[in-house]
């Protein structure tokens, strides 16, 4: 099956077999361990709100809405270990041990400051932004909202050293060491998700506390992990306890881009979630049970992101701007091959999924619509909005990717959201109509980034 894929989405261009940077084996020793621990990570999600149901709707639209605000802070702390991957994948292309040492301690450093900073920030103020943006919900929605933001804001801290140490690891491509860790930590959280919801009936305390404890466990052995010297980069002690001017500018240079790009997208999706949460509760439990489905079939473009910034990261460290291209051609045509195949595979397993929540079959109508919707924009459109700018990114051309987010996702979006939901009353089939229809702009704009060969001139390092 893999030697189909591989004739099927190899470029026209072919190194000598002793000449390529990353040869078939080692691309797919990358992304099969990619492609099952964002697996798990879903099935993990799938896992929490199918139990979440059960404590009924109320709690379930509580911990949906709450968690498009808690997301915000996940992307701000993978944004920066994203531009951490990029400038260590390019120093270890160019063969700088010293600088990819330096680059990975300060992405450990950055991430662990911003997330105390976040952490402070929103149990001082958590509860008055949700009444500011859900004020109109129901109050059992609102109490789950307040019990699940104040428990999950305390794993900010271990959210970002996990991340940051994920990153690193995946930047030198021991995607599988990272697959195990994953294993554990979502191993952990599913027992306690099933004590908290069914043995202890705690709601979405019961969902919460054993997220937070589940991210500690993935950060402590992430860090133990990146501190192995024999590695090709790892983390020093003493570089990550002050503040590096030089390097942390180079990696915030990639990092406050994409930290912009994503929370922009995640604060146009809390914009949303205050629409959502006056189409009532059916609509708003249709919207969190779809979202789950939906990073459930979003799986191939996010997983493969990381094989990008490390290959084309690695590629621009050695001045090889033809390799990079090659190898952003050949992972391209990869991921859309398989979200097809993956997304058609979700969109004919939702007759067996949609029967284990327990909601009203209006409910699980809506359900139905909107991830259909998805999974065709998902499937088509999706790999080169998502996975292609990554490529883009690793080889330093972040500021075009924010540019693009901004004009896609903050204007088009939101207000093709806004007319479709509420001018021509479609509620959340309309807002997942505008989301396809931002992918379609944003991919078409990536790609006309892309055939324009500026990123290849692009200076990281």
């Amino acid at each position: 099956m893999i030697s189909i894929l591989e004739r099927a989405i190899e470029p026209r261009k072919r190194f000598p077999e002793g000449q390529r940077p990353f040869d078939n084996a080692a691309l797919w020793a990358m992304i099969l361990p990619l492609l099952i621990e964002q697996l798990l990570q879903v099935v993990v999600g799938l896992a929490d709100t199918l139990m979440v149901s059960y404590a009924g709707e109320a709690t379930v639209s509580g911990v949906s809405l709450d968690t498009m605000i808690y997301t915000i802070f996940i992307y701000l702390f993978t944004a920066v270990a994203t531009g951490g991957a990029v400038v260590v994948s390019q120093y270890l292309g160019s063969a700088n041990r010293e600088s990819a040492d330096l680059a990975a301690s300060q992405t450990f450093h950055i991430n662990a400051a911003l997330s105390l900073i976040c952490t402070i920030a929103m149990l001082l103020f958590g509860n008055a932004i949700l009444s500011g943006l859900y004020g109109g919900v129901e109050p059992a929605v609102m109490d789950a909202c307040r019990t699940y933001l104040r428990i999950v804001t305390l794993s900010f801290p271990a959210n970002a050293i996990y991340n940051a140490g994920a990153a690193l690891y995946r930047s030198m491509g021991k995607t599988r060491t990272t697959m195990y860790v994953s294993i554990a930590m979502n191993l952990l959280n599913v027992a306690g998700n099933a004590v908290g919801v069914f043995l202890l009936h705690a709601g979405a305390a019961g969902v919460a506390w054993p997220t937070t404890i589940s991210w500690y466990f993935a950060a402590a052995l992430m860090t133990a992990l990146c501190l192995r010297v024999e590695n090709p980069v790892c983390l020093r002690a003493r570089m990550a306890a002050s503040l590096h001017r030089a390097m942390a500018l180079r990696i915030l240079k990639i990092a406050v881009p994409g930290g912009i790009e994503n929370g922009l997208f995640q604060l146009a999706k809390v914009a949303l979630g205050s629409l959502i949460a006056t189409f009532g509760t059916a609509q708003i439990a249709a919207n969190g049970i779809g979202q789950t489905i939906w990073s459930f079939a979003a799986l191939v473009s996010v997983a493969i992101c990381p094989a990008y910034i490390t290959v084309v990261g690695q590629c621009m460290g050695a001045g090889d701007a033809d390799a990079a291209d090659y190898y952003m051609r050949k992972l391209t045509r990869l991921t859309v091959l398989l979200a097809v195949l993956w997304n058609a595979a979700v969109i004919l397993a939702l007759p067996v999924i949609l029967p284990l929540y327990d909601v009203t079959s209006e409910t699980k109508r809506l359900v139905f619509v909107i991830v259909l919707i998805h999974n065709l924009f998902a499937g088509i459109v999706q790999p080169f909005s998502m996975p292609l700018a990554a490529g883009l990114r690793a080889a330093g051309d972040v500021k075009f990717a924010m540019w693009s987010a901004i004009l896609c996702t903050m204007v088009l979006r939101t207000a093709l959201s806004f007319l479709l939901a509420l001018g021509l009353h479609m509620g959340v089939i309309g807002i997942a109509l505008a989301m396809g229809i931002d992918w379609t702009v944003k991919a078409a704009l990536d790609l006309l980034r892309y055939r324009e060969g500026k990123w290849r001139s692009m200076r990281v390092i």
